[in-house]
């Protein structure tokens, strides 16, 4: 009996090696074959080795552009606002919100509250990104983005069209527009009871 279990143990350990002897020769065959190539490079992969460089110099920019936005930020903003950690979190926190995800908008105020920045900015600078709404092109993030700096920036800022608008007087109509009423004026202020006597 144990002959026979040593001798199916055997039969199972040398089917084992074949099986892997082959498979190791198959592999080495391919690898052997691919590295056996030319040397040029085809043009996909001249296309792939620009690409990288590209990406770093894309990088290189956008971490410029933060950078230049920080300081600015900084020069502008008295206070904690203009921190670059309240920048960064609250510039995040507003795009978030804009893009209907408040629960991760909650997540990252609650990072905001934990530096000490001021929460009131960002009631600001969201309503500042409101009044913006028809400029911001969903499908171009720069532009999103571009307009929640500029709201981090200057909070009170207006859209173009409708402040060019306010400034232009109201042109003349013809006759037969009614006039508009004057607006009423504010109630006067009563004035305070004499003491009593």
């Amino acid at each position: 009996m144990r002959q026979r279990v040593r001798q199916l143990r055997n039969a199972v350990l040398r089917q084992f090696a074949a099986t892997l002897a082959a498979s190791s020769l198959v592999m080495m065959v391919s690898l052997g074959g691919a590295s056996a190539q030319s040397g040029t490079p085809a043009p996909d992969q001249g296309k792939a080795a620009a690409q990288p460089a590209d990406a770093a110099a894309k990088d290189a920019a956008q971490n410029q552009r933060r950078t230049d936005e920080f300081a600015e930020a900084a020069q502008v903003i008295n206070g904690p606002a203009g921190n670059p950690e309240c920048v960064w979190l609250g510039r995040r926190v507003v795009r978030l919100m804009w893009r209907d995800d408040l629960d991760t908008a909650f997540r990252h105020l609650d990072l905001y509250d934990r530096f000490g920045c001021p929460g009131g900015h960002i009631q600001a600078v969201f309503r500042c990104l409101t009044r913006f709404g028809g400029q911001i092109d969903p499908k171009v993030a720069e532009t999103l983005d571009s307009r929640v700096h500029a709201c981090w920036i200057n909070p009170a800022s207006q859209p173009q069209q409708a402040a060019a608008a306010a400034s232009q007087p109201a042109a003349p109509t013809s006759g037969s527009a009614q006039p508009q009423p004057a607006a009423s004026p504010s109630p006067a202020a009563s004035p305070t009871p004499a003491p009593p006597k």
